[in-house]
């Protein structure tokens, strides 16, 4: 079919930001302006698992449609929303004339062809993590929506709980001095495996070729869908896409963090297929403003070591690594580790307001234009840089990243893993 190219003293915190970087809440003229008590209509594409609890969160709001490859999944959330029209394709789907909104809670190989379409039409796009599968497809949507100026979320719930908020306003307010070193893991395990040889017969209620979508065709398994899907490279990134853009989040928000300068990787023998069961991914960014330069090492699945600086790793988290001292950070607690007892961890001059909740944050931006906290510009550079570590693990060499360019200036060679072909019909 034709095709086209286009994340020694301890002071235990559980609870408790600094300032942000310019340009983190970024404010928009919304699409479709309408009053905070007019509902929207909404479209989800995606109505089980992690959409569900996206549709969960925003339920107070028109459903106005429906979509999914599976026909039972479907049939039961259209039993819920009996007034939502119901689609298994989702460029059908969009092109219902009363969305004002959508949310996209699929294979992470189907979230940039959804969510761009959805912005060219000025729809308001809540997408789930990560933003995209491919790094250029990550800048294309970025910049789309920046065009477009629609309200944007990319799904890292986790940025809304208080627990990240109070580490990054500890440490934007000095409490480690200048922190030059990050350890960040996680301990999912995605990935190994050959491509299966058996051609069972696709169930009467899914529709595989729309779950295909824009990647190459290949005969049915249930070992992509519904569960294993983020092995394989085709449709997912393996742990590293999973997990990063919720962990790798923590330093990016509190240090300020951009685009990398370099990128290497290691891990088992590359497989032309599937993702590796383990990966450590190195990142060098510069320094920038007050900011020293910064090593961010990721470890996730079998590589992750028992402990990291003396610190145990647990199931994921952050290790920041500062003049003063280190900090321990997960989803749910952080530590802070002095090198000299100062007393009392700092006053926070400039705290971070609690949020109103990730979904409620996107709804109110796109009602408003209010600013939403993972907009497409900040979740986009996180998603590049994420999916940088699967580019040079695949390159197999250290890349030295030129990010306007999008290209690696050592490894011309990475090009063919910075963006993707798309089955025709499936372009962005």
């Amino acid at each position: 079919m034709s095709r086209s190219r286009v994340s020694r003293r301890a002071f235990l915190r559980t609870s408790g930001v600094g300032v942000v970087g310019v340009g983190f809440f970024s404010s928009l003229a919304p699409a479709a302006s309408r009053s905070a008590n007019e509902k929207l209509n909404i479209a989800c594409i995606g109505t089980s698992g992690q959409a569900g609890f996206s549709i969960g969160n925003i339920r107070g709001e028109n459903i106005v449609a429906l979509c999914d490859i599976d026909d039972r999944l479907l049939g039961k959330a259209g039993g819920e929303f009996k007034g939502a029209e119901k689609y298994v394709d989702f460029r059908k789907c969009l092109d219902q004339k009363n969305i004002d909104a959508v949310t996209v809670c699929t294979t992470d190989h189907t979230h940039a062809p959804a969510s761009m379409k959805a912005i060219k039409l000025g729809k308001h796009v809540y997408c789930e993590k990560p933003l995209t599968h491919t790094v250029s497809e990550a800048r294309a949507l970025a910049k789309a929506a920046e065009e477009h100026k629609v309200a944007t979320q990319m799904g890292t719930q986790i940025h809304a709980e208080n627990n990240y908020r109070r580490v990054v306003e500890l440490i934007q307010e000095g409490v480690l001095g200048k922190i030059t070193e990050v350890h960040t893991w996680a301990g999912r395990s995605w990935g190994g495996g050959d491509r299966p040889k058996e051609t069972p017969t696709v169930p009467e209620w899914l529709h595989w070729d729309l779950w295909l979508g824009p990647a190459p065709e290949r005969p049915y398994h249930p070992t992509y869908q519904p569960a294993n899907w983020r092995k394989w490279w085709d449709f997912g990134g393996g742990n590293l896409a999973d997990m990063a853009c919720h962990h790798m989040d923590l330093p990016f928000w509190a240090l300020g963090l951009t685009h990398p300068t370099t990128v290497e990787a290691e891990g088992p023998k590359v497989h032309p297929e599937t993702c590796p069961l383990g990966l450590v991914v190195r990142y060098e960014y510069p320094a920038e403003k007050d900011r020293p330069a910064v090593k961010l090492t990721w470890y996730d699945g079998d590589k992750i070591p028992r402990e990291i600086l003396g610190i145990g790793t647990g199931g994921g988290g952050n290790i920041f690594v500062g003049e003063k001292g280190k900090m321990y950070a997960d989803y749910g607690s952080f530590r802070v580790m002095l090198d000299k007892d100062t007393g009392p961890l700092p006053k926070i001059k400039n705290p971070i307001p609690n949020s109103i909740g990730h979904h409620n944050e996107w709804i109110k931006a796109c009602k408003e234009g209010t600013p939403t906290t993972c907009n497409f510009t900040y979740s986009g550079r996180l998603t590049e840089a994420v999916l940088l570590g699967n580019v040079a693990f695949r390159t197999g060499k250290k890349i030295e990243w030129d990010a306007e360019k999008l290209e690696a200036k050592n490894a011309l060679e990475a090009k063919q893993f910075v963006s993707k072909e798309y089955r025709k019909g499936w372009e962005l």
